[in-house]
């Protein structure tokens, strides 16, 4: 690939720029999860059939019992956004009907260490809601379209044909069978068994990296009075070591569907921040801005959910010496990230669209997918670096550090702390987190002398 990581990123972002064609009659996806349905409507439109199988009946409504993080606070990024509308005309649209809250640029809100940053005026909408409502959606019109079918079912190993995968094996009801695809996508996440499986059959078992976290995260749901809020999102960040908070890494509130709030907060290690509804309650009144105070009398609803990330994790599928034939990867179950910074749901977005675009370039599905796993590395590669960049510099991380990371480090903390005033810096780094544009973009003289600049001015 001569292409640089930025142009790719671009490429990847841009509308297609090649139409659809078939390249296969059957495809299998393993997983409903985002990744796995956002992967079906793209085979959608090169297959002349595609089958999801997934052990939740994905008919059923409402939170799917394989998705534990159901419960916790998701963000769609705005770069999320843009590929959602791609695949699905007039997603945001239906998404709004259904009680999704649109969050433009003036009605969010983000403090770093108590100080509240700049609003940056740009279009980069973003839909706030509930993780059901929008992996509902999604999977409602995925399962519309009239060539994808489901098929409820654990499963349990892929079937071969010499060098190439040409089915999976499943188990229902206690009876075992197959379905046979001429492509087959692993998304079933941070589970996934699909390394076991290439082990067990003799091919390589791709190297996995690993950076533990020991995220805890607790969500609680408020009620919210006014149906158009000044404030849809808001979100404060404290930056390890500043003593803003000794226990607390941040938090959040979102209004979401229902009439509303759902608020999170965050720590690492052996902090376990609101753990009850009267320790949840008073963090939010003591120890952030005084909207957070305003949602926490608001009158919480139900009970408060946790959930602990261990790691951030990827499995490097694109170093293999050899792959098998008619198989990929998406999601969580290529790289999963800790999800403060909310990149899931866009990330399994251009996992999509780098399904798209190598299908589009009529591939030859008799080799291994090796374009796809280049197109998809620089996707990966960009949410690893931005993720475990701010992880390692948490004071219990300990590595594994890149190289040059010590430089690195100090740059991207002139660039964080320059987006509390500087527009123009604060424009490019929201352009890098909502993944529209690649973390490369940020490393230019311009937009690190500017941040230079704004440091001089800091008190």
């Amino acid at each position: 690939m001569s292409r640089s990581p930025v142009q790719v990123f671009a490429e990847l972002n841009a509308p297609p720029s090649r139409p659809a064609v078939r390249v296969t009659g059957r495809a299998v996806v393993l997983g409903g999860s985002v990744a796995g349905l956002l992967a079906a409507r793209v085979l959608s439109e090169h297959a002349d059939s595609v089958v999801i199988v997934d052990r939740d009946d994905l008919h059923s409504t409402g939170a799917r019992p394989g998705v534990p993080q159901g419960t916790q606070l998701h963000a769609l990024l705005p770069g999320g956004l843009v590929h959602l509308e791609r695949l699905f005309p007039g997603f945001r649209e239906l998404a709004l009907r259904a009680g999704a809250i649109e969050a433009v640029p003036a009605a969010r809100r983000n403090y770093l260490d108590g100080r509240v940053k700049v609003v940056v005026p740009d279009d980069a909408d973003s839909l706030a809601g509930t993780r059901p409502l929008l992996e509902g959606l999604i999977r409602e019109l995925v399962l519309r379209l009239p060539n994808v079918k489901t098929v409820t079912a654990r499963a349990t190993g892929l079937v071969f044909d010499g060098d190439a995968v040409t089915g999976v094996r499943y188990e229902a009801g206690g009876a075992a069978g197959v379905e046979p695809g001429e492509l087959v996508v692993d998304a079933m996440g941070r589970s996934s068994r699909l390394s076991d499986w290439l082990a067990q059959a003799g091919w390589e078992r791709p190297v996995t990296q690993r950076m533990t976290v020991h995220l805890n995260y607790a969500t609680a749901l408020f009620r919210r009075p006014a149906a158009d809020p000044a404030h849809a999102v808001v979100l404060a960040i404290h930056t390890p070591g500043t003593g803003v908070s000794a226990d607390v890494a941040g938090a959040a509130f979102f209004a979401v569907e229902g009439g509303r709030w759902m608020a999170m907060m965050a720590g690492y290690g052996d902090s376990y921040p609101g753990r009850t509804a009267e320790d949840f309650v008073r963090r939010l009144r003591e120890q952030f801005p005084p909207e957070f105070g305003e949602v926490a009398d608001s009158g919480m609803i139900g009970d408060v959910q946790t959930y602990h990330h261990a790691d951030s994790r990827r499995r490097d599928f694109h170093a293999l010496r050899r792959m098998p034939a008619g198989l990929v990867a998406v999601g969580d179950a290529v790289a999963s990230f800790n999800p403060v910074y909310g990149q899931g749901m866009t990330a399994a977005a251009m996992h999509a669209a780098c399904l798209s675009a190598y299908l589009r370039s009529g591939p030859d599905l008799g080799v291994p997918a090796r374009d796809f796993l280049e197109l998809q590395k620089v996707v990966v590669d960009a949410a690893w670096s931005t993720s475990t960049s701010a992880d390692l510099a948490l004071p219990h991380v300990h590595g594994p550090y890149p190289r040059g990371y010590r430089f690195t480090s100090w740059v991207s903390r002139q660039i964080v702390a320059a987006t509390v005033t500087d527009v123009a810096v604060a424009r490019r780094f929201n352009q890098v987190v909502s993944m529209r544009e690649h973390p490369q973009t940020l490393a230019t003289p311009g937009v690190i002398l500017r941040a230079l600049r704004s440091a001089r001015r800091r008190p």
